[in-house]
């Protein structure tokens, strides 16, 4: 006999659209959404990036459905296996082209983090290449962090559950946000090749203290003196925390897009122009901080304020406290719910736990079925720090269970 189908579980907001479907991908339980932008003028309904995110996991998921209403402000989605970039699953030479669209206003960001939460679950490695004239490797308006932190501060906390192999993300093309916020025609490529049965139970409850801080400066179609600039006053306001501070350079040309002008077809013009500055702080015990901040759209914002900014900004994150940051909390939480049958247990500190994003995670999780999670005082660490357990609902990976 088949199993009876599950019942929808149903949200009323566009908020954490892309992790909501992200949970439901993973524990299979369909999910309705109304109410998405029900009273905007011009455009109500799902916007642009979150259509090309529905398509995304379209193509690495085998077997979704996806129903949207005629407005656009409702939507029902059925999760489907997820597949990765299995022979016959859309991918050409094992690897899944993913265009994302000239309106797209989120970083790649937006797309690579929910992605890297389903790869550890798939049943092929996930190999996406992201391209198009929507593609944004910089930190956005939106608050998307840079593919660069991204690479660096998030992606090495998979290694704590057990997940460290084969996986690599490529910027093989940067670009910045062009005018109006949107899309700068970057290239990234994210290749993930470990598959697991069920992640590890993690214990993290000792931050350390701050031993090293790694950065990169990027410029995109302006002057090399822009990454100068901002590593000087970065350095200048870091190196009193710690001398161990090194700040990478990297200077690369704008993209180039064809015009759309009828008249002159063949002209192309420059887009994706822009600097920006990403920092990480690495503890004694390997936790890691990040802080992350481009030059505006609209411009007229001097590289010596980014990079004193940024600087000012890591040393923000660091004081929450905690042995996670606030931008990779919600990936090492959800790995935490997803993984086997165990109390694990993060140290957090009390404004990070109490942010509206991780309050809305543990309101989804519960949704999807999840437990609640616990909460007390930490003994170690920095006053108001909280430790967070966590039990695993032991989903694992029903594209191993298969094979």
């Amino acid at each position: 006999m088949s199993n009876p189908p599950q019942a929808l579980v149903r949200f009323q907001s566009q908020k954490s659209l892309a992790h909501r479907l992200v949970l439901s991908t993973l524990t299979g339980r369909p999910v309705h959404i109304s109410q998405i932008r029900p009273s905007s003028p011009t455009n109500p309904g799902l916007a642009p990036h979150e259509i090309s995110f529905l398509r995304l996991l379209e193509a690495v998921t085998n077997g979704s459905h996806i129903e949207i209403s005629y407005t656009g402000t409702t939507l029902v989605y059925r999760p489907g296996l997820i597949t990765g970039s299995a022979p016959g699953s859309g991918a050409s030479s094992g690897v899944i082209r993913h265009e994302l669209p000239a309106g797209c206003t989120r970083g790649v960001s937006y797309f690579l983090i929910p992605l890297c939460l389903l790869a550890p679950f798939s049943k092929a490695p996930m190999n996406v290449l992201f391209t198009g004239p929507g593609v944004i490797t910089s930190a956005t308006p939106a608050g998307d962090i840079s593919a660069d932190s991204l690479r660096t501060a998030i992606l090495p906390l998979y290694a704590q559950f057990g997940i460290s192999n084969n996986i690599e993300l490529r910027i093989l093309r940067r670009s910045n946000v062009s005018a109006g916020g949107k899309g700068g025609a970057g290239e990234v490529q994210l290749v993930f090749g470990h598959q697991v049965r069920l992640p590890k139970t993690v214990h993290v409850m000792n931050p350390g203290r701050v031993k090293k801080i790694r950065g990169v400066a990027y410029c995109t179609g302006v002057s090399a003196l822009n990454n100068a600039r901002m590593i000087e006053e970065a350095r200048g306001i870091l190196n009193t925390m710690t001398r161990d501070t090194y700040i990478f350079s990297d200077v690369s040309s704008a993209p180039y897009l064809v015009s759309t002008d009828k008249s002159n077809p063949n002209q192309k013009k420059k887009t994706g122009v822009g600097f920006g500055l990403s920092l990480v702080a690495e503890s004694s015990t390997g936790s890691l901080y990040l802080a992350d901040l481009a030059s505006p759209p609209s411009g007229g914002v001097p590289p010596e304020d980014i990079g004193r900014q940024c600087a000012y900004q890591l040393l923000e994150a660091v004081s929450l406290g905690g042995a996670v940051s606030l931008a990779a909390a919600p990936t090492v939480l959800t790995l935490m719910a997803m993984g086997s049958e165990d109390v694990g247990r993060l140290q957090l500190g009390r404004d990070v736990l109490g942010s509206e994003s991780l309050v809305g995670l543990a309101r989804d999780l519960k949704a999807f079925g999840a437990s609640g999670w616990g909460v007390r005082d930490a003994s170690t660490g920095q006053e108001g720090d909280v430790i967070v357990s966590v039990v695993g609902r032991g989903v694992g990976n029903a594209g191993r269970k298969i094979a």
